[in-house]
């Protein structure tokens, strides 16, 4: 399966759809369009994990820098996540972090 991204930013909630591996090569690029959000009204910042493979340490790292750098007091959300996603999320301690559902109403 092809790594892919895509943000959107609407009323306050920025969606970001993953799809593939969340990785060192793959998670610079995302952290790059992340950026983009900086400074934007940010209320709840929600990644689509429903074809997420795979995250590595660097992907978690982008999700820390979205919460620290997009919006230090917004809701930060994992969407159905695969078990193999949820078990590196769960190891690392993000799912304490932000919260971890099956699906988004927003």
């Amino acid at each position: 399966m092809e790594t892919t991204f895509a943000t959107e930013l609407k009323d306050g909630i920025a969606r970001i759809t993953l799809v593939g591996k969340l990785d060192a090569t793959h998670a610079p690029a995302l952290q790059e369009a992340l950026k983009g959000l900086i400074g934007q009204p940010v209320d709840k910042i929600v990644f689509f994990a429903r074809d997420l493979d795979y995250i590595a340490s660097a992907g978690l790292r982008v999700i820390i820098f979205a919460k620290q750098q997009i919006g230090a007091g917004a809701q930060v959300y994992l969407v159905g996540a695969q078990a193999p996603v949820l078990d590196v999320v769960k190891m690392s301690g993000l799912d304490t972090f932000m919260t971890v559902q099956d699906a988004f109403d927003a």
